[in-house]
């Protein structure tokens, strides 16, 4: 591999409230919320009834680099269909996901059981009232800026990115630099090199919850 020219500046540009890392540096899982959160929220339905979403790739490229430094991102959605489910198999993150459930709390509380993990080990992000009990019960809870003033109030992070526009990108990089991460992956993709990949060590497959 081409070293780094040494006039290549590798420094993150990142800057996030050190109470805020403070609190996520004891996470292992972040769950997530779609409508709202994944995506921008408007749900647009086809002639034929079929339901299409709109993801970021710059989420889903901070969802990988998450899953590469040992924190295990999950997706816990009231909302359960195939164009999701797609998405979830490309960023390998089907195992795990709660779908369909209109009550979130019973399926991440069995998640966690599962995993051995407990709820000071969570990050939580969504935006609405079926959010609440995670973000409640979350070591550390985020929104996008566009939220219900109920979720916005009770948060300890709101991004700067919008919902399908970085959010969850944004939580990524929090979470990577809480876990001392972050530099270590820029400079290797600055240099070209593969991420590592650090497999989580609690975790056990399952099938899709909610299928």
């Amino acid at each position: 591999m081409t070293p780094i020219p040494v006039t290549c500046d590798t420094r993150p540009r990142l800057n996030f409230d050190a109470e805020v890392l403070l609190r996520a540096q004891a996470v292992r899982v972040l769950l997530l919320d779609v409508d709202g959160v994944l995506t921008p929220g408007d749900l647009l339905v086809g002639e034929g009834g079929e339901v299409i979403k709109r993801f970021s790739t710059l989420d889903g490229h901070g969802l990988k680099l998450l899953a590469a430094s040992g924190v295990l991102p999950v997706v816990v959605s009231g909302r359960d269909s195939p164009p999701l489910r797609e998405r979830l198999r490309e960023l390998g993150l089907e195992a795990h996901a709660v779908l369909g459930k209109s009550r979130k709390l019973p399926g991440a509380e069995d998640l966690l059981r599962e995993l051995g993990l407990r709820w000071e080990q969570a990050a939580v992000m969504g935006d609405d009232w079926p959010d609440l009990p995670l973000l409640a019960r979350a070591q550390c809870a985020a929104c996008p800026p566009v939220a219900h003033p109920d979720v916005l109030a009770r948060v300890h992070y709101r991004t700067t990115a919008a919902a399908g526009f970085g959010a969850v990108r944004e939580v990524c990089d929090l979470l990577l630099v809480a876990q001392g991460a972050y530099r270590r992956l820029l400079e290797q993709a600055i240099a070209g090199e593969e991420e590592s990949q650090v497999k989580p060590t609690l975790l056990s497959t399952s099938p899709l919850r909610g299928s």
